[in-house]
């Protein structure tokens, strides 16, 4: 909020003065000053117009100055060393920020933007060949996040699980259970090479086992393969639901690869690309034109022996979403599909939907450590750790934010010791009791009778500390906060914003008390509080976490 009238009052007064105008004028930074001293913000506004203008910034700053008072924003303006404005915000201006997310409640910062347009985020999607692992978790919780983002601000969403269970991965998992089962009869077969090796694939074959009993032992060949390989992929499925559903995270659609490939779907997505002159044959395959849109090389759809590619699949699959309305689709990936980006931009751009249409993000690898230690995985050796495990161990709302510690391009150390610390160096603890705080502050205060209902026409204009203007502009800064997340699509944005929150509340909380002898202050900082309180639970609400009242 605070941020948005500053930048807009620094275009009105750059039109007003009238010597460039604004839409010409590149972004520009508005920021905190590191002390007090210099003001509630700062901006390097006239530093950019002195680029453009070709003259000392603190000349341009100087004939800005009574453009910006006439804005009427600020108490005072200060020009700074190298030409960086500095604003001393009226009183008003910070009372209306907590009128305003009084006044909103739960919609505060989320403008309706959306108008119902339909968005898909599909993330996950893991090989059903496995339990979900603690790298699926990562990519779980950041379609999760923007998901909630999308709905708040009036998006239709659907989130989608697209279930691969087409290929050579599932046929190595098919035979994996089909040598457990055989062995749970004491007969020798061993697991191929490229099989998958874990405890829980002996856990497939016995519930296969107790559901069919022997009869597998003497069924044809191709009767007992296709059974394993449709039983194993539904009970891995059911498991992945089942995790997921623990991490709060419930999906709207779950797609089959397969469907894919039964139909005529692929088919008529490559017959899409040969009309528009985009494929050719060469050594017996069936080539796509990529490095027409974007991509490094040509890439192959049809193999030699006729079987379609994963990418082929996966063109076809984009052209499903396009077909069901969405507007937009986001696909969430985790770092071993970093080379398929360009082949699925340009397979995107030459089905003709258009830049933007499809948003591929790639967030990076997951490493557990506990006291200092690394913990190694590997999942086809069976040697990993479950993203249940996990959420056993250190609890879901931890998880959630953790995973949410580091950009989605940056490699995350998850810290399993810190994970489970009830003290303030733990993170999610640290803003989960911020908000536990305030509960009790309220609640404190309904017993005084100073009920919420009573405090509605409290003198806000009292509250001049230091630290309530610092807590009451980090509150102004929370619609910003969603439109650059918005933009971003990174997370990580929500999670600072919601520890630095809490930081600069407890350093109030530690300073001051709330309900104070003097009764108008009391009910000034109560609506302080209470605004505080519902940016907190929209924080966590985004993030999935709970917003405890007690601890």
């Amino acid at each position: 909020m605070l941020l948005n009238i500053l930048k807009q009052a620094l275009r009105n007064a750059i039109d007003k003065w009238g010597r460039v105008a604004s839409q010409n004028v590149p972004p520009f930074d508005i920021t905190i000053p590191p002390s007090e001293r210099l003001g509630d913000y700062s901006t390097n506004a006239a530093i950019i117009l002195a680029k453009i203008l070709k003259e000392r910034p603190e000349n341009i700053a100087e004939e800005l100055l009574p453009f910006l008072e006439k804005e009427g924003l600020t108490e005072k303006i200060e020009i700074a060393r190298g030409g960086f404005i500095n604003f001393f915000l009226t009183s008003q201006l910070l009372e209306a920020v907590i009128r305003e997310i009084l006044d909103k409640g739960g919609k505060y910062g989320f403008p309706q933007i959306g108008e119902a347009k339909k968005i898909q985020l599909e993330f996950v999607s893991a090989n059903p060949t496995g339990p979900l692992s603690v790298a699926h978790g990562r990519g779980a919780v950041i379609g999760d996040v923007l998901a909630n983002l999308f709905a708040r601000l009036g998006y239709n969403v659907v989130k989608e699980y697209y279930i691969n269970d087409h290929g050579s991965q599932i046929e190595a998992f098919a035979k994996s259970i089909e040598a457990r089962y055989f062995q749970l009869f004491g007969e020798d077969m061993s697991i191929p090479s490229d099989g998958y090796r874990g405890e829980y694939v002996k856990d497939l074959a016995k519930i296969i086992r107790e559901e069919v009993g022997d009869k597998l032992l003497y069924a044809p060949k191709e009767v007992r393969g296709e059974l394993f390989r449709e039983r194993g992929v539904e009970l891995m499925v059911q498991s992945h639901r089942e995790t997921l559903k623990r991490f709060g995270v419930e999906f709207h659609s779950w797609f089959q690869e397969s469907n894919l490939h039964h139909s005529s779907t692929i088919a008529k997505t490559l017959g899409v690309l040969k009309e528009k002159g985009l494929i050719f044959e060469k050594d017996g395959a069936i080539w796509f034109h990529s490095t027409l849109f974007g991509d490094d090389k040509d890439r192959v759809l049809v193999r030699s022996d006729g079987s379609f590619t994963y990418f082929a699949a996966d063109l076809a699959y984009h052209r499903n979403k396009y077909e069901r309305g969405f507007a937009q689709v986001i696909d969430i990936w985790g770092p071993d599909h970093y080379g398929y980006v360009r082949r699925m931009l340009a397979g995107t751009r030459a089905l003709g939907y258009g830049e933007g249409w499809l948003r591929i993000l790639i967030f990076q690898v997951v490493r557990l450590v506990r006291e200092g230690e690394l913990i190694m995985m590997s999942k086809r050796e069976g040697e990993f750790v479950t993203l249940d495990e996990l959420i056993d161990e250190v609890g879901k709302d931890a998880v959630r934010f953790f995973y949410l510690l580091r950009t989605i391009d940056s490699p995350l150390d998850f810290d399993m010791t810190l994970a489970v610390k009830q003290a303030p160096e733990n993170p999610v603890y640290y803003v989960q009791y911020a908000h536990t705080r305030i509960h009790s502050i309220l609640k404190e205060a309904e017993k005084r009778s100073l009920s919420p209902q009573s405090i509605t026409s409290a003198r806000l204009d009292l509250l001049k500390e230091e630290k309530e203007k610092a807590l009451i502009k980090k509150l102004g800064e929370f619609p910003t906060l969603i439109s650059t997340t918005l933009a971003s699509l990174e997370p990580y944005n929500i999670v600072r914003y919601s520890m630095e929150l809490a930081r600069i509340f407890h350093n109030f909380y530690e300073s001051h008390r709330v309900i104070v002898d003097n009764e108008d202050l009391a009910k000034a900082r109560l609506q302080l509080m209470k605004a505080t309180l519902q940016v907190f639970k929209s924080c966590l609400q985004l993030l999935g976490v709970e917003a405890p009242e007690r601890m």
